[in-house]
């Protein structure tokens, strides 16, 4: 049986990463039971990542989502999810750091009702990025009651169906910087398991840029935190349909 599985993946100046992503897929993907297309998220840019997608859609099954103005990182994953159709979804980012042989791993976990998610072992951020998510996850921990090896992680897969009601109802985008710290709480309130699985993660392969920069981390931290807060409140408000 061939298992169609559309992926989805937001770009923004991605013009030395995103051919290598999109192709390292369909090259390990090709001749087997997996029928796999992408539906990239464009976000903006302003390199040639456009250009490099649309060559690219005249050899793969690509569907390209352009904006004109940058919005940010969870408003375009978000554009994204919505526009999946197939049974299955899958999620990568655009920079290279995960490996395409993992999606067969996630695929042999998924169940209906599940959403499995990868956690990076060994995590190759440097150490500044580490302690900004390490901290966080300790406080969403405090705040939310859950518990996940890397909730920063958005290498998932999860049948369509199962999460329809969150990417088009539940997730308000309250923590910009954060869509899967969202995403993955909602999954929890609708009652969906979550099957962690280690996956591989590698450095960017270009351009390896800083996270924020240091002069915007105390803004940023206290965004997400009010946003954390404010997704606290809203899960607890919202009550399950039977």
């Amino acid at each position: 049986m061939v298992e169609k599985i559309q992926i989805v993946t937001p770009v923004y100046n991605e013009e030395k990463n995103i051919h290598s992503t999109i192709e390292d897929f369909f090259t390990e993907y090709e001749n087997t039971n997996f029928k796999i297309s992408f539906i990239v998220s464009e976000d903006g840019s302003t390199d040639k990542s456009i250009e490099i997608i649309n060559n690219l859609k005249e050899i793969y099954d690509i569907t390209l989502l352009t904006s004109p103005d940058r919005k940010n990182y969870t408003d375009a994953v978000l554009i994204g999810l919505k526009e999946t159709t197939s049974e299955i979804v899958s999620f990568v980012d655009s920079d290279g750091q995960y490996d395409a042989k993992d999606l067969q791993r996630l695929y042999e976990k998924l169940k209906p009702g599940k959403v499995v998610i990868g956690y990076r072992y060994p995590r190759v951020d440097n150490i500044f990025r580490l302690f900004i998510s390490g901290s966080f996850k300790k406080l969403y921990k405090v705040l939310l009651n859950i518990s996940l090896k890397d909730p920063s992680c958005g290498y998932f897969m999860a049948y369509r169906k199962d999460i329809e009601s969150i990417i088009n109802d539940d997730v308000a985008g309250l923590i910009k910087e954060g869509f899967w710290w969202e995403f993955y709480a909602w999954c929890i309130k609708r009652r969906l398991e979550i099957i962690e699985i280690p996956i591989k993660h590698f450095n960017r392969k270009y351009d390896n840029t800083v996270v924020f920069k240091l002069n915007k981390i105390p803004g940023i931290a206290i965004r997400n935190i009010i946003g954390l807060i404010q997704l606290k409140k809203l899960i607890k408000n919202t009550s399950l349909s039977i």
